[in-house]
């Protein structure tokens, strides 16, 4: 079978070709003529949802020869239109014309007129628009020394202080040149105005005209121009903004049956046309969806460019290249011409389309997750290759489209428009075992009642609210995150008051295991053990299986030891398994420990620190012995720093003693007798110090060794 299709996205380019654009703002084929073939209704058939804000809407019907189709679209939905619509026409048939109303940004509209009404100007900024105009004037009665009509040219506008009641106010004047000279006439006398230029008051008409029309841009219009021949099948599909569809369950818990899930979807119809038995899809996947403006026409700034003068230039003539020059031109072009190893482009194939359209929605979730595989659209053949599972019977039926889920609606759908509806999609027995849920963080002293299921029911269950019954009654809410096929999930609803917890956290330990020292850097390892003990009691009448979670700190390089494996563990926390019977009291203990590394570079301020790892028992006896060893050498270098002080302290004595001396011969009389011991003192302290000055040096010199001796020292120290 023979078909033609065009995606609306490239639109644009393939109506610029086709069409032209008319004085009204549309789009029209051929030229401006409007088209007078009756319009065809093209029912909506097909609506798939989506959980990313869109829904996929598919029209198919019959036409014969040369048909239109006219739909209407809000104007919002305009740029998804434009961006999503495929159209295809079976048969011998052809898509000849998309059109659409074109919308020129109000404003940039207005101001192509004479007189530009954007911005709601005032009479007075009207008027002021139309300088050099002749206009005809009628003035009220009470106007002084002014006749009852007034003809003349507008000069101008301007605001003059004139005395109203006593006070000076603004006034905005007219200024007319009339045959008898200057007037000026104040706007509040003006009764009417009159623009003798018809075409200045053609360009007002139909500026007021574009302000109309801009009243009524909820609507507009897209018309579908189908050629062929004979009686076919036509359709067109698109993706536009729809709110998400949600889910909400109820879970029956039973003594001695599985628990029933049963899912609802919640959907709306938001347009303005009620869907009437149409095939109802839902699409629990999140395909990337984003909008673009491509209906505003858009416009883009260019430089001004001066025109240059040259002189008078002799003709230039131009050598033709040599083959291969040529062709290395062109390459460098482009680098894929002439290339061999590069591959000519595949024919564009198009795939099969079947009659209920489904191919459509799913071309758009595939090409929004950047898939390229095409679908087979005939339902039953898409449902008989991809179905897993089925839930609900004779309610809708699951099936897998990769990496999303849909749930397909057995029966067609009917929904007035702005009205919503629950539409079930699960109903199923599932796997599933009471359990009583602890964690500290939620609540410090009973656990919570819940149930460890399996997702049992084929079907992928979206996320949502769940109100769960036991029997009849109900028994609380919760809400469960997206659950793929069999795979097991955690769900409370209420707090189990007959099951309390105590936690107690240990006083913890922390050892040493280990000293090893590499070129005088020492590094410690520190064995910290932490312990929780849960201490739990069962007062109700019926026997518990108790999970605790306990926090999972693996990324503080904790790990457990001397405890059960949990048996679950998410990021955030481990999950421990006990039982408890009815009145039975238990303790539960969680042991953990991690090594802690510590590391210090030996330095020559660092004895303390020698001492103390020669101290540690961990310490081997060669690397206690290679400690021992830099303390002696640093005994002689802290013996020759106490000599070198002893010998500063004499000198800073012998100092001030020289300068208790001096003052003292200063006020003795030199033939005294105390005089002469003061010179003979004075002069064996200078011999004195001039040895300790000799041995200050000499102690300088053995400090900086012995220093030296120990830091080189150090750092080879390695065990």
């Amino acid at each position: 079978m023979l078909r033609k299709w065009l995606l609306v996205a490239p639109v644009a380019g393939a109506v610029g070709i086709c069409a032209g654009v008319g004085a009204n703002g549309l789009f029209a084929a051929g030229d401006a003529k409007p088209d007078l073939k009756p319009s065809v209704s093209l029912p909506l058939t097909r609506v798939v949802l989506f959980n990313s804000g869109v829904g996929y809407f598919s029209r198919s019907g019959e036409v014969e020869g040369e048909a239109r189709v006219d739909l209407t679209f809000p104007e919002s939905d305009i740029n998804d239109l434009l961006k999503s619509m495929v159209l295809e026409d079976f048969g011998k048939g052809r898509v000849s014309a998309v059109s659409y109303d074109s919308r020129e940004p109000l404003a940039r509209t207005l101001g192509s007129f004479a007189v530009n009404l954007t911005g709601n100007p005032t009479y007075a900024g009207i008027v002021g628009q139309l300088r050099g105009e002749r206009i005809e004037v009628s003035v009220s009665a009470t106007a002084s020394n002014q006749p009852g009509k007034l003809t003349g040219t507008i000069v101008g506008v301007e605001r003059q202080k004139l005395p109203v009641g006593g006070q000076a106010i603004d006034v905005e004047v007219l200024n007319l040149w009339c045959a008898e000279g200057m007037r000026a006439v104040k706007f509040g006398d003006i009764q009417s105005l009159r623009i003798s230029n018809p075409l200045i008051e053609s360009e007002f008409r139909r500026a007021l005209e574009v302000l109309a029309q801009g009243h009524d841009s909820q609507k507009k219009s897209v018309q579908l121009q189908f050629a062929g021949e004979g009686k076919r099948k036509v359709q067109v599909g698109y993706v536009v903004e729809a709110p998400i569809w949600k889910t909400s369950y109820r879970l029956v818990l039973d003594e001695q049956a599985k628990p029933y899930l049963q899912g609802w979807a919640l959907v709306e119809n938001p347009t303005d046309e009620d869907w009437g038995g149409v095939k109802l899809a839902l699409v629990s996947g999140r395909p990337m969806s984003f909008r673009m403006d491509l209906y505003n026409p858009l416009y883009v700034e260019r430089p001004v460019v001066e025109p240059e003068l040259f002189a008078s230039l002799r003709p230039v003539t131009y050598r033709g290249g040599f083959g291969k020059e040529a062709e290395d031109v062109l390459t460098r072009i482009r680098p894929d011409v002439g290339d061999p190893k590069m591959p000519a482009a595949p024919p564009y194939e198009r795939s099969k389309l079947e009659e209920d359209g489904i191919r459509a929605a799913t071309d758009s979730l595939r090409s929004a997750a950047k898939r390229g595989q095409a679908f087979k659209q005939d339902a039953a053949k898409e449902l008989a290759q991809r179905i897993e599972t089925s839930s609900v019977g004779n309610a809708a039926t699951a099936a897998s489209l990769g990496d999303f889920f849909q749930y397909v609606i057995d029966h067609p759908v009917s929904l007035s428009r702005q009205k919503s509806a629950l539409l079930p999609i699960v109903g199923k027995d599932i796997e599933g075992a009471r359990v009583s849920i602890y964690n500290e963080r939620v609540q410090g002293r009973h656990p919570l009642l819940g149930l460890r299921f399996k997702n049992t029911s084929g079907a992928h269950l979206n996320q949502g609210p769940m109100t769960v019954f036991e029997g009849s009654t109900y028994a609380g809410d919760t809400r469960v995150l997206d659950v793929q096929p069999n795979e097991e999930r955690l769900l409370s609803y209420a707090i189990d008051l007959g099951t309390e917890v105590d936690p107690k956290a240990g006083a913890g330990a922390q050892k040493i295991t280990g000293v090893k020292a590499v070129k005088g850097i020492v590094t410690t390892v520190t064995k910290v053990t932490d312990e929780k003990t849960y201490r739990v009691v069962n007062r109700s009448q019926t026997d518990r299986t108790l999970l605790i979670e306990h926090p999972n700190r693996t990324g503080e390089q904790f790990k457990l030891v001397g405890t059960e494996k949990p048996v679950e563990d998410t990021p955030e926390v481990y999950r421990f398994q006990t039982a408890l019977k009815a009145g039975e009291t238990r303790s539960f203990t969680v042991k953990e420990e991690r090594d802690v590394v510590s590391t210090v570079a030996l330095t020559n301020g660092a004895e303390d620190q020698i001492r103390y790892f020669v101290s540690l028992s961990e310490a081997s006896p060669d690397l206690k012995r290679k400690l021992e060893a830099a303390i002696k050498i640093k005994g002689a270098w802290d013996a020759v720093r106490r000599e070198l002080a002893q010998v500063v302290a004499d000198l800073a004595r012998l100092h001030a003693d020289q300068d208790r001396i001096r003052k003292n011969l200063r006020e003795t009389p030199k033939d005294a007798e105390v005089y002469g011991t003061y010179l003979k003192k004075l002069s064996d302290q200078e011999k004195e110090i001039d040895g300790l000055t000799t041995r200050q040096k000499q102690l300088m010199d053995d400090e900086f060794r012995a220093k030296k001796k120990y830091e080189d020292y150090l750092t080879t120290i390695s065990d």
